[in-house]
């Protein structure tokens, strides 16, 4: 007999992602989600969590050959207007073309060329990721709420970077 509930789910998605020179195939792991409450209505919140890489502008900016570059986490939630969803395979498609570049589970020398060049020529910081996040989802008009995060597990110094940014009615 009660008023309200709180649920939060959360599994493993796998998906089948080829690497992008040699096409070789690996399963990639995602973690995925559900965050529902029921008061005076149910809320639905998706949630995706996934990797990135992303290469320090600064550092590309002062040094004479390289630059740093880390595995970053990226968390979405969204909560769709009525009537609209996003699958789990839409949302993590998007948000892996946010950071300077994909992350892959196999790599053959080709490939790995590819991503050290691709995040070199793209670099940037957490806040940059968030950023395109935000202008990602306000673009989309299924989304009323979201919440986008990233957190860098920094390759040079022991705290890692974070940003995070949250719009919408909820």
């Amino acid at each position: 007999d009660t008023d309200r509930a709180h649920v939060e789910i959360e599994f493993p998605l796998f998906l089948a992602r080829p690497a992008p020179v040699s096409g070789i195939v690996g399963m990639m792991e995602y973690s995925c989600g559900f965050v529902i409450s029921h008061d005076d209505s149910a809320d639905v919140l998706m949630c995706v969590k996934l990797e990135v890489s992303t290469v320090c502008p600064c550092s590309k900016e002062i040094s004479v050959a390289g630059a740093h570059n880390q595995r970053a986490w990226l968390r979405l939630r969204g909560q769709f207007v009525d009537g609209a969803s996003m699958t789990f395979e839409e949302m993590i498609a998007a948000g892996e073309t946010l950071g300077s570049c994909e992350i892959y589970p196999l790599v053959k020398r080709a490939d790995e060329k590819y991503v050290t060049e691709r995040g070199y020529f793209n670099p940037k910081f957490v806040e940059d990721v968030v950023r395109d996040a935000v202008v990602w989802l306000r673009g989309d008009a299924r989304v009323r709420w979201f919440r986008a995060e990233c957190e860098a597990d920094e390759s040079i110094h022991l705290h890692n970077a974070y940003a995070a940014q949250e719009e919408g009615e909820a």
